[in-house]
């Protein structure tokens, strides 16, 4: 299956997360994800991308758990690509805290996480 090359275009940004097989089976799972339906589970999508007869399935799996990459850094990407999307279409940004994920103690403190 052929992705668009405007969805190659958007997931490059990603690529350098990776090494370069585990880039190739990335974009494999994120455009399954894209597409599939209900559980996205690596199996749904594997299915969904016409690979559930892949022979060597459990590389795929290995992409979330034994490969090294930093999710910290892919957000930082996205929250990057997202803040130059909404400025350059006027959207304004509202950035919402919530105290209550902040662990706190004491008798006088009222949000307690």
């Amino acid at each position: 299956m052929n992705i668009t090359n405007s969805i190659v275009t958007l997931l490059s940004v990603f690529a350098p997360l990776f090494s370069k097989p585990v880039w190739e089976l990335a974009q494999t799972l994120i455009t399954g994800a894209m597409l599939c339906q209900g559980l996205h589970t690596v199996a749904a999508i594997l299915r969904k991308m016409g690979l559930q007869y892949e022979k060597t399935f459990c590389k795929y799996h290995r992409v979330l758990n034994r490969d090294k990459w930093s999710g910290l850094k892919g957000a930082k990407i996205l929250l990057g690509m997202l803040v130059y999307l909404a400025v350059n279409l006027g959207i304004p940004i509202m950035i919402i805290v919530d105290e209550t994920i902040e662990r706190r103690k004491g008798a006088k403190i009222k949000a307690k996480g």
